[in-house]
């Protein structure tokens, strides 16, 4: 049985942690998350095949499969829930073995997904769908960072503070699906 305690994890930083995580276990996230999505990580695997350089780092990284909505007036973020996960399975594996350490979304991963992030000794995080809100409010600054040309599927840099989530799939193949 899975201990229910919530963990607290600052990224990049506790990156390191990853391994002693486990399927199952609540976390509650602070510090930086970057953001992509489908066209992003297309992008991002043909700059990769290409070896030009890539907008940011993906080395330690953690990434929230989100398209924010728009941001309504006074607010720092419009909605960003978490993205079907399925949907870059087919890049993941090449992205985890170009140093990405996390990522963030909803559903299960494929094994192709789940060896890769044993290979790797990586994490993917489960995001509670229909939670967009409750996920901006927890956000304190945001900036692109990449592909501004997709506007809301862009590469964003996310400051997060008390981002719940639980841990989908664990470093050793474990998988809460």
């Amino acid at each position: 049985m899975v201990d229910q305690q919530q963990i607290q994890l600052t990224l990049p930083e506790d990156v390191c942690q990853f391994s002693r995580l486990r399927a199952g276990q609540m976390v509650l996230v602070k510090g930086v998350l970057l953001t992509a999505r489908d066209a992003a990580h297309a992008r991002l695997i043909h700059l990769l095949d290409n070896r030009e350089p890539l907008p940011v780092d993906l080395a330690g990284q953690t990434i929230y499969y989100t398209g924010p909505t728009p941001t309504p007036q006074g607010k720092i973020i419009g909605s960003c829930g978490p993205t079907t996960s399925g949907r870059m399975d087919g890049f993941t594996p090449h992205l985890l073995r170009h140093g990405l350490r996390g990522m963030i979304g909803k559903g299960p991963r494929s094994p192709e997904v789940i060896r890769a992030i044993q290979e790797t000794q990586a994490v993917y995080f489960y995001a509670f769908g229909g939670c967009g809100a409750l996920y901006a409010q927890r956000v304190q600054a945001v900036e692109v960072v990449g592909f501004a040309d997709l506007g809301p599927e862009a590469m964003y840099r996310l400051q997060v503070e008390n981002f719940p989530l639980v841990v989908g799939v664990d470093s050793l193949g474990n998988s809460i699906f």
